[in-house]
């Protein structure tokens, strides 16, 4: 009885992880899907900007049904909401019901790890159970640290083309906050993360909040060093007076020096690192190839002298 009660038990939370992990990647469409998609909505009458997608609903709502029997379980894991909520928004995750997704999935993978130390057949079953069910358990909170770190640098790679076109659009008679909209739009499709954040500094700056103030909130938002010391430029231009097109420019071409200077470190260190590949891999070959037929000669001959 035990064990059929263990195994339904796996069975529904593989089917509970399998519906996660389906519903993650079904909803993710490709750049070119969701521009259709948005100059289709816009083309009828009626269409609110700001309301999300009909799918976006039906997502929510799937993903509420999936999660909601884990919710007494999620009260474990809850012990610094605060923390968790800012380290999804960083990884761009700013719904509300991201953080009960990510506490499932929290909880739903050790399950699974042990599942595939059921089903693998392993000798030791314990231990592998064990070791499973501990890296199911942080494999959540790796990704998300991967996730965090990838989005910093597409933040980081897009903003000198963000600051260009910012220049280009001031130059041409724009003011800074209307040319951060119309840049938010053009970007879209190349670094949805970057237009991702100059749409909110828009809508902040709509709803009434200081142009300074919203983008120190962008600089808490991305957590990225380069990010603050655009905003200290940009606070330092303000107090002084100093023409914004002319720091914009300087402040990208700095930022393209910084990268260059980190591409050109990076090649430096594939001679180093080429090192190990070719003491383990490539040298032992070439003394096969080379020293194999003298060593061969030299045995025969040795066997002749026997």
């Amino acid at each position: 009885m035990t064990s059929i009660l263990i195994a339904i038990f796996a069975a529904l939370a593989l089917f509970a992880a399998s519906a996660l992990l389906l519903l993650l990647f079904s909803g993710k469409t490709s750049a070119t899907e969701s521009r259709l998609a948005a100059l289709q909505s816009r083309s009828r009458a009626g269409y609110d900007a700001t309301a999300p997608p009909p799918s976006d609903y039906q997502m929510q709502d799937m993903l509420a049904l999936v999660t909601r029997p884990l919710a007494p379980f999620r009260d474990w894991l809850r012990s610094n909401d605060e923390e968790l909520s800012f380290r999804l928004s960083v990884a761009g995750y700013r719904k509300p019901e991201d953080a009960d997704t990510f506490l499932s999935v929290k909880l739903l993978a050790p399950i699974v790890g042990v599942m595939l130390a059921t089903f693998g057949g392993m000798q030791n079953f314990l231990i592998y159970a064990i070791f499973f069910a501990v890296a199911g358990f942080f494999v959540p909170d790796l990704w998300l640290f991967y996730a965090i770190a990838k989005r910093k640098e597409k933040i980081g790679k897009a903003l000198p083309d963000a600051l260009d076109l910012l220049v280009i659009c001031m130059e041409a008679g724009l003011g800074i906050d209307q040319a951060v909209i119309r840049i938010a739009s053009e970007i879209e499709l190349i670094h949805p993360a970057l237009s991702e954040e100059l749409i909110i500094i828009g809508r902040e700056q709509r709803a009434g909040k200081p142009r300074l103030d919203a983008w120190r909130s962008m600089a808490d938002r991305v957590d990225l060093d380069t990010i603050r010391q655009f905003v200290a430029m940009l606070v330092q231009t303000e107090r002084l007076g100093t023409p914004i097109a002319r720091a914009l420019s300087t402040f990208a071409d700095g930022l393209r020096t910084k990268r260059m200077m980190l591409a050109e470190e990076q090649a430096a260190k594939t001679t180093i690192k080429l090192i190990f590949p070719l003491a383990i891999f490539i040298f032992p070959a070439l003394f096969v190839v080379v020293l194999g037929p003298a060593i061969l000669t030299m045995m025969k001959m040795f066997e002749s002298f026997g």
